[in-house]
């Protein structure tokens, strides 16, 4: 099956985070490639990446990084497919904020969506319900995990009012 999701990180420190992105689209049956781009380090890997992206059969990349975090914005930059920025709380960061911010703040032209910091399962969410807006099977899928959410609280509403 054709990765559909491209799921791209800075550094290996960024794994255990943007696991979680990975762990969701399994979940949901959607095919994904997960592999590390250096922004700073491999520019020119990140270019290719990006440029060939849409051919390779990608039609989101979620784009994880910490400290300066320049990967996310760089990739929206070099295509027009949809990029999920996250912010990585890593060991150069200040306290997060730099990745945040370094995210959220594009430019005009170029946005990044963003989630919360080393919110790689909402990224994950996100990719599949855009895939969803165009697929039948994945929709049906979303409906039932959110479902699953209401679930959840409901008995935790139970378990508190006994």
């Amino acid at each position: 099956m054709v990765a559909q999701v491209g799921i791209i990180m800075g550094s290996q420190s960024d794994l255990a985070v943007m696991q979680e992105a990975a762990d969701f689209l399994a979940e949901m049956g959607v095919a994904y490639e997960l592999t590390i781009v250096s922004a700073h380090r491999t520019p020119e890997r990140m270019f290719d990446y990006a440029k060939t992206a849409y051919e390779r059969g990608l039609r989101v990349i979620i784009a994880g990084a910490g400290g300066a975090a320049h990967l996310p914005g760089m990739v929206a930059s070099l295509t027009p497919l949809p990029v999920i920025g996250v912010p990585v709380k890593s060991s150069n960061s200040i306290d997060g904020w730099d990745s945040i911010l370094s995210i959220l703040q594009m430019p005009s032209g170029v946005p990044v969506a963003t989630v919360a910091l080393n919110g790689s399962r909402n990224a994950g969410i996100l990719a599949t319900q855009i895939l969803a807006t165009s697929n039948p099977e994945i929709y049906e899928k979303l409906v039932v995990f959110k479902e699953s959410l209401k679930e959840k609280v409901n008995q935790q509403i139970k378990a508190i009012e006994k």
